[in-house]
């Protein structure tokens, strides 16, 4: 007897952005596909990847969106992590395999930890884990790390703006960390452990804020899911943030009917503003049309228009997800 089918969902146009609190023991990619399939959106991103032990805010781009999703994955970030002292494991955090087990050095006091997180701070050097989502080769490392072939992973210069303890319990250290783009939070407390001589990886990381969410009204995918069930799809349609949520922290350029038509055209034009490599511009309504720079000399050039700034876009169609 043939096990019965799940109806098939019927996608739709859906431009905005969810403040997803991420669930523990998932990768950010299923935690997109998940969200995306609740909204029916027809396309949708996410904003940089959380690890599958992490959980957090994680914007979610669906629709127009999507065409911002770079900006937010360069932005700043705060996290909360508890380090567990004396234990290191091959992803440096406790989803991996224990590596070594070393005894926490007797007496260790508050110092002695802070001396080992001072050079962590400000512009530093990081090598990214192993078991990490960066590619070498066109491949992720940790798809190579699981074949156990021997991987160099790469330093790269990274930012952490904050680095503090906020509590002891025993081997276990809870953290706050304030960061800019690429940081590992898995390889600074695997530093930390590494300066103290006992080894530490990550038991618990949770993901605070991100440009320019820095109070941000996150759902839980159990919570879109009672929404749905009890109120139905306009209630899940509140839950999404406008696009230009995403933008405030970047200049702005206010143009009239006339300049509006220009730019969806695609034409340069002189405004009135300083330069700026990535500057958003708005329309007579207030409403975002996309993205530009401004030159020296005040030129204005369209670099990725939305939708509805395009002259005649044309009717979006309905798509279906054969997989779903």
């Amino acid at each position: 007897m043939s096990k019965p089918q799940r109806p098939r969902t019927v996608f739709r146009p859906l431009d905005g952005i969810l403040l997803l609190d991420k669930p523990t023991g998932i990768s950010s990619n299923q935690a997109l596909q998940q969200a995306r399939h609740l909204f029916r959106a027809a396309k949708g991103g996410h904003t940089g990847s959380l690890d599958p032990l992490a959980t957090g805010l994680l914007p979610l781009c669906f629709g127009e969106a999507t065409k911002i999703a770079g900006l937010l994955l360069g932005a700043r970030k705060a996290y909360d992590a508890v380090a567990v002292l004396g234990t290191t494991t091959d992803t440096d955090d406790a989803d991996g395999e224990v590596l070594r087990e070393r005894p926490v050095p007797q007496g260790l006091s508050d110092a002695d930890i802070e001396a080992s997180l001072a050079p962590l701070r400000g512009a530093i050097r990081q090598r990214a884990p192993v078991y990490s989502a960066l590619k070498q080769g066109g491949e992720p490392l940790y798809a190579r790390a699981r074949r156990g072939e021997v991987i160099e992973a790469p330093v790269r210069e990274v930012r952490v703006d904050a680095l503090a303890l906020v509590a002891r319990d025993g081997p276990r250290l809870s953290l706050h960390v304030e960061c800019g783009s690429g940081t590992y939070i898995r390889s600074l407390v695997r530093d930390m452990g590494e300066a103290l001589g006992c080894g530490a990886h990550v038991a618990e990381l949770r993901r605070l804020w991100v440009e320019p969410f820095r109070q941000p009204r996150m759902y839980t995918l159990d919570a879109l899911r009672s929404l749905r069930g009890g109120q139905g799809e306009a209630a899940l349609d509140a839950c999404l943030l406008p696009l230009e949520a995403g933008l405030g922290d970047f200049p702005s350029v206010h143009l009239d009917h006339e300049g509006a038509g220009r730019l969806g055209h695609g034409q340069v034009q002189q405004v009135d503003r300083e330069p700026a490599e990535t500057a958003v511009a708005y329309g007579p309504d207030g409403r975002a049309l996309g993205l530009a720079s401004v030159d020296a000399q005040g030129q204005l050039r369209p670099r990725r228009l939305f939708s509805w700034a395009l002259p005649d876009p044309g009717p979006s169609a309905t798509q279906i997800d054969p997989g779903a």
